[in-house]
């Protein structure tokens, strides 16, 4: 079991982050947020993944008006995730003048590096503040390395110059985010925002940076943190830098909220970075979001591809079905299935599983035994495997999940 770092619990709208609850999983929408049916569609797919929170960018007078169209259209089609605002630049404009986004949003995201600087700075930081108090919501104070406060970089940095020993360039960096975190936090405070509704961010785009900078905020305080690899990359770059990061900082305990920041591919599936942020989870027993499918990864025994066929067939019809599942067959979330292409592995890792099934490899005899809960129950056959394997799913989960909510 992994020992959690303990922080103060936030709620944001039916979710708690924070004071021991789950890992939370969280995303973001990347379309033109004035473009309700597009927003609302990709809220609504992010949701169906598993995502427990959504952030959508506020950048525009257009984009704020159309925050509470895209909560009122969520909440008629039964999707409850709460939505946070990613404000830049001119939040406390946005706030202030569309009181109905600020009602609407269950979250304000606030970067301390881009609420404004000189004279502005505070009167804008508190304005959005004091914005929060009123409507009783939560904020994040996101530091992010790539727009950190200009006079806070100045003042650290003639400081270290100072020193005795001055510290290095990685470590002053370091030193920054957390600071402009800690101060932001403390300034939210002292305005009257409880601590209970701040959660701190502090998002590199360094693996080793990013690892550093959260250890270093976590002994120096006891908020939310939500952890993030900023500008991540696109496809296995960016999902191998982020997991790496993210599961060291897990193991030891450090994160209550998570999100993977993957550039998508032209076209694709937005809800990817979801269904990561819930693997490296699950992968390391913080959470259980849907069955597992252990797979073998083949060799020259299975040169037919019929079980790799099978495999991703099962995988994808088990994340078809979650969103039902979770919600008619509580814990089906735990379920193991097993997919093996021959006999060195297969009927043990079978008989492991919930589920499992023993393809014939190159040569060996055409059946495929299938194992419930360890015990041999049947041999397939024929042209209709993969088929009546499903069906085997099917009966497992409503027999031993079975009864809705």
């Amino acid at each position: 079991m992994i020992s959690r770092h303990r922080t103060v619990q936030v709620r944001i709208g039916k979710v708690a982050v924070g004071g021991g609850a789950p890992v939370v999983v969280q995303s973001m929408t990347n379309t033109d947020t004035a473009d309700v049916e597009a927003t609302v569609a990709q809220v609504r797919a992010l949701a169906r993944a598993g995502s427990e929170l959504v952030r959508l960018t506020v950048n525009t007078a257009e984009a704020a008006e159309a925050v509470p169209r895209i909560r009122d259209a969520l909440d008629a089609a039964g999707v409850e995730v709460p939505l946070i605002g990613d404000f830049h630049f001119n939040g406390h404009r946005l706030l202030a003048e569309h009181p109905a986004c600020a009602e609407a949003l269950a979250k304000y995201r606030i970067n301390p590096g881009n609420v404004g600087s000189g004279e502005k700075k505070d009167a804008q930081f508190a304005s959005m503040i004091e914005t929060a108090i009123r409507y009783d919501r939560a904020v994040r104070i996101g530091v992010n390395w790539g727009s950190l406060d200009k006079a806070l970089v100045a003042r650290m940095m003639d400081e270290n110059a100072q020193r005795a020993e001055p510290l290095d360039a990685d470590a002053v960096m370091r030193e920054i985010m957390v600071a402009s975190a800690l101060e932001s936090a403390h300034k939210a405070e002292a305005l009257g925002l409880s601590r209970d509704h701040i959660v701190l961010s502090c998002k590199m785009s360094g693996v080793q940076d990013l690892i550093a900078v959260y250890r270093l905020l976590a002994e120096r305080t006891d908020h939310a943190l939500h952890l993030g690899l900023t500008e991540a990359g696109m496809g296995s770059k960016g999902i191998v830098a982020s997991t790496a990061a993210l599961a060291v900082l897990l193991q030891e305990g450090i994160g209550d909220t998570i999100r993977i920041s993957l550039t998508p591919e032209p076209g694709g599936d937005r809800a990817e970075e979801v269904r990561v942020a819930q693997e490296i989870l699950q992968s390391m027993g913080l959470r259980a979001f849907m069955p597992a499918v252990i797979a073998c990864p083949g060799c020259g025994r299975t040169t037919s591809t019929y079980f790799q066929q099978l495999a991703q067939d099962i995988q994808s019809y088990l994340r078809e079905q979650m969103p039902v599942w979770r919600e008619r067959y509580p814990g089906v979330e735990t379920m193991d299935v097993a997919v093996m292409g021959c006999v060195v592995n297969g009927p043990g890792e079978s008989k492991h599983a919930n589920i499992g099934i023993s393809l014939p490899g190159t040569g060996e005899r055409p059946a495929a035994p299938v194992y419930i809960d360890g015990e041999k129950a049947v041999t397939l056959k024929g042209e209709g495997i993969a088929e009546a394997f499903q069906a085997i799913v099917e009966d497992y989960v409503r027999s031993h999940y079975g009864g809705e909510r």
